[in-house]
């Protein structure tokens, strides 16, 4: 009996229930949170509708507010309006039910709120603040990025100096793994500020309900402004409403009336309308059946029967769309954690695609191991086009020498801080070792003019990886999954002896480099 009680008490509300469903939806990758990696196949090109960062191991889609940064970045390409057409999508048919169904970050503050404090209540103040988030849309999420869309360094100004969802699911949720202690080596001020910043968010919404959505949120502030006109939500008969105030008084958002652009259309004001008045909107399929009431007039007998039967059809649509939800859950949990990915290491012994190419023995005519992209494997090879020292480079055609191949691209800070140590090896070693520098597809036009104007004389190979995806196929092929920098040094016969994703300090990459001479 007292289980029962307590199951009655804290049993999930649909809401909840909701919630979660997309949150696992979102981040359907669980293998990215075991081995660290961020998925990034085809599907990580569609966006999802609620803010849920790019950079989490676990998700399975693109965020709508970095995807639209990006977007606005890449002037004069189809990808604004790609992206601008999806959001318009997804306002349009659900406005800010968005916020309060199925954005993963809105139920990390929803479920933080739970936590027994003493609770800051809207007033006055917060009522004003609300349209701050605004002001965060316009300056961080669609200036900054317009007015550095022409310059060498894109600048999505939320993502990368607010949004507490790219700290909490991408930056903590990568560095939490072992396999990503690397890249503790890349953090600085920008990364402290950032988490800084996520701490204040998340102990604000404790204290406040939805902290950061209420104020910040430059994505709940687009959402809302299609609260009137969107296709699911909450709606108000003005006729029936006598203007009681209980369903202000219940909103823990900043509303002024059901509905409005700071509604998250919970439907907790539904429950207290004394009237009725306050009721979903939306086909008549997707309403819960104790909603069909509303649109049947209930006092004439004679529509009884209709009632029920609508009512009726109302549950069963409801049952299968559970049962086809569930099995578009159990689909994409399969197809990341055992589909998607898991032939892209490359074979043995097998050409990989293009012209990278393989090779079974050494000068020496011994055997060599098979490829692969860890340390112990042969490497794979493929052809470079350089940007300096020849018109190719194949690790390949560099036996007899040590190859160090490093990943980077001009938009990456950490990439460019470290090349030094890459031209100093490359001057100190000369005779016996080889450095190509291979820069990413991203934003590849403006290597050629970095290059002769930063390193005008150099030791380096400055290489373009093939065109194959945003980072390149090489880099792929060698084992990439988006971080930048990353090295590999391969020996004098061709095999791997050193590989590392993240930055490396002089020091290190010289006892690498050593290591691969064999002193």
């Amino acid at each position: 009996m007292k289980l029962k009680q307590w199951w009655d008490t804290h049993k999930p509300t649909k809401r909840r229930l909701i919630q979660l469903y997309a949150a696992l939806l979102f981040n359907a990758n669980l293998k990215g949170f075991v081995d660290g990696r961020i998925y990034q196949g085809p599907v990580k090109n569609i966006c999802t509708p609620g803010l849920n960062c790019y950079s989490c191991p676990g998700a399975s889609g693109a965020c709508p507010m970095g995807a639209l940064q990006n977007a606005l970045s890449d002037s004069g390409k189809t990808a604004p309006y790609y992206v601008v057409g999806i959001i318009l999508l997804y306002g349009l048919l659900f406005g800010r039910w968005i916020c309060g169904f199925l954005c993963p970050f809105g139920l990390i503050q929803d479920l933080l709120h739970k936590i027994k404090t003493p609770k800051l209540g809207k007033n006055r103040v917060t009522r004003v603040l609300s349209y701050f988030k605004y002001v965060i849309l316009v300056f961080f999420a669609i200036i900054f990025p317009l007015v550095y869309a022409g310059y060498e360094f894109p600048l999505p100004g939320f993502c990368k100096y607010i949004c507490p969802a790219g700290t909490l699911e991408g930056a903590v949720g990568l560095l939490s793994n072992p396999e990503n202690e690397n890249m503790l080596g890349m953090l600085g001020p920008l990364f402290t500020w950032k988490f800084l910043l996520m701490v204040i968010f998340l102990v604000g919404a404790v204290f406040m309900y939805r902290f950061f959505c209420r104020f910040f949120c430059p994505l709940g502030a687009i959402y809302g402004l299609f609260n009137r006109i969107s296709l699911v939500g909450v709606k108000l008969d003005k006729e029936a409403c006598t203007d009681c105030g209980l369903c202000v008084g219940k909103c823990k958002m900043d509303i002024r009336h059901v509905g409005d652009h700071e509604c998250i259309q919970c439907g907790e004001c539904i429950e207290v309308c004394p009237t009725n008045a306050i009721r979903w909107k939306g086909p008549k399929i997707l309403l819960p059946p104790q909603a069909i009431g509303g649109e049947i007039a209930t006092k004439q007998p004679e529509l009884a029967a209709k009632q029920e039967k609508a009512k009726k059809r109302a549950r069963i649509a409801r049952c299968v769309a559970w049962v086809l939800a569930l099995a578009v859950l159990g689909g994409a949990l399969y197809y990341y954690n055992f589909v998607d990915g898991r032939d892209k290491t490359p074979s043995e012994d097998t050409t990989e695609s293009g012209d990278i190419t393989t090779s079974s023995e050494g000068e020496t005519g011994k055997p060599l191991p098979p490829r692969g992209n860890e340390v112990g494997k042969l490497c794979i090879s493929t052809v470079l086009e350089l940007y300096t020292g020849g018109d190719t480079f194949a690790v390949d055609n560099n036996r007899g020498k040590v190859t160090v191949i490093n990943f980077w691209g001009t938009w990456c800070g950490p990439c460019i801080a470290e090349l030094p140590h890459f031209e100093e090896v490359a001057r100190e070693y000369a005779d016996t070792v080889t450095v190509v520098a291979v820069h990413s597809n991203y934003k590849a036009p403006t290597a050629a003019v970095w290059i002769a104007k930063n390193y005008p004389e150099t030791s380096i190979l400055f290489a373009q990886d093939p065109d194959d995806g945003v980072n390149g196929e090489y880099y792929t092929a060698l084992g990439g999954e988006g971080d930048f920098p990353m090295t590999i040094i391969v020996d004098a016969e061709g095999v791997i002896t050193f590989t590392r994703r993240g930055s490396l300090t002089h020091d290190e990459l010289v006892a690498a480099v050593e290591g691969a001479l064999g002193k």
